[in-house]
């Protein structure tokens, strides 16, 4: 019997829940228990959700939360800070494990196209994952925090970046270089511009006198993503690039952090519904036929990231144990590399590349949950001695 959504949603959080108690008892992440119970109940396995391809659509707004509130947290001024700190440990480290994607899936015969997105997929490590593994009573103020957080930022500029381009490309006929050209030209400052005369003289004005309905925030805050979201959609460029514009549009305003709070629900709510859908399209068969190079690119990452970072960082002055800690605590990919294999979709990588992407994103995940809780504090930490909230 087909199921409706609201039964598809009871299957969905219900699954997810039950898996997630799991993961928490055996410290796994909870991104892998989305994606895990996606690719239990799914039309490859189970098939206990019938309409895969709506519940796309409906992760799709986790999506646009997700970069929304990313671009919340990019105010201009803080990214001049962070670009003076860190910037060439970021790129350096980005075109280290570049190198690495793509090598590992050209090796394998993928296309040159499908090497690349491999590579860009492999520049990124996981945001979600490096801060709730920092102990915010301990380490957000201290200088690990903020060496794992400007490394993320910088690299979260990047991947906007990067899905901006592949987009663009996914979308775009043959003309997809001159396409590409007129969007980063002319569709993007025009929709930036909007944003930013909308926040000055509409959005401010409003919050200001009515700041103290929190209800009614929340509200617009909500309409102003989704908003600037479709108008980006409208002008040929992304429902994720314009809700990128709406939050750094919003980040120097006051209320930035008050909105950041009180959506992350919501996001947290559309992103179990993202990471489901991505499960869901996991076929369990591709995935043992793509084993011996899903596993090749895991453990490269894995092995590699971690000194990489730990040598850049030796290199831009900082201690040897704090440039070994960040390293292992950003040694793995990325939701990122996951947002990108979506984004790029079959007009970009075939289901055998977007599975090896896929499939080492999970495993570098686990792994390096593992060396983070075993070594370092964390809210998760095995032992009594590393655990910190």
């Amino acid at each position: 019997m087909e199921t409706g959504i609201i039964e598809s949603f009871f299957i969905i959080f219900v699954g997810a829940a039950a898996l997630a108690t799991f993961a928490l008892y055996t410290r796994q992440p909870l991104i892998v228990a989305y994606i895990a119970v996606g690719c239990l109940l799914g039309p490859n396995a189970l098939a206990l959700v019938a309409d895969p391809a709506l519940l796309a659509e409906v992760g799709e707004i986790g999506i646009i939360f997700l970069l929304y509130l990313v671009g919340l947290d990019l105010p201009p001024n803080k990214l001049k800070d962070l670009f003076r700190k860190s910037v060439l440990t970021a790129l350096g480290s980005s075109a280290a494990f570049f190198a690495v994607g793509f090598g590992v899936l050209y090796a394998f015969g993928f296309t040159l196209a499908e090497a690349c997105i491999a590579g860009v997929a492999a520049m990124f490590s996981s945001t979600i994952l490096g801060i709730k593994l920092l102990p915010t009573t301990v380490l957000h103020h201290r200088h690990i925090g903020e060496l794992v957080i400007s490394l993320l930022l910088i690299q979260d500029v990047i991947a906007i970046l990067a899905l901006l381009v592949l987009a663009a490309l996914s979308t775009a006929d043959s003309g997809s270089a001159l396409g590409i050209a007129i969007q980063v030209a002319v569709a993007l400052p025009a929709v930036a511009v909007v944003a930013a005369v909308g926040v000055r003289f509409l959005i401010v004005p409003v919050i200001a006198r009515f700041d103290a309905f929190h209800e009614f925030i929340f509200l617009l805050a909500v309409g102003w993503c989704l908003g600037i979201a479709s108008l980006g959609h409208l002008v040929g460029l992304s429902f994720e690039i314009g809700a990128i514009v709406a939050g750094v549009s919003l980040a120097n305003s006051p209320i930035a952090q008050y909105i950041t709070e009180s959506l992350r629900p919501l996001r947290d709510f559309f992103l179990v519904l993202f990471f489901f859908s991505v499960g869901a399209a996991i076929d369990p068969v591709l995935l043992a036929k793509m084993a011996v190079p899903t596993l090749m690119l895991a453990v490269v990452l894995v092995a590699i990231k971690p000194p990489v970072f730990r040598a850049l960082l030796r290199w831009q002055g900082e201690p040897s144990g704090a440039s070994t800690e960040a390293g292992f605590r950003l040694g793995q990919a990325s939701e990122f590399s996951l947002l990108l294999t979506y984004v790029a979709g079959a007009a970009l990588l075939s289901a055998e590349a977007a599975h090896v992407i896929q499939g080492a994103t999970v495993v570098t995940l686990l792994v390096s949950t593992y060396l983070v809780i075993f070594r370092y504090p964390s809210p998760i930490a095995v032992s009594e001695r590393l655990r910190r909230n």
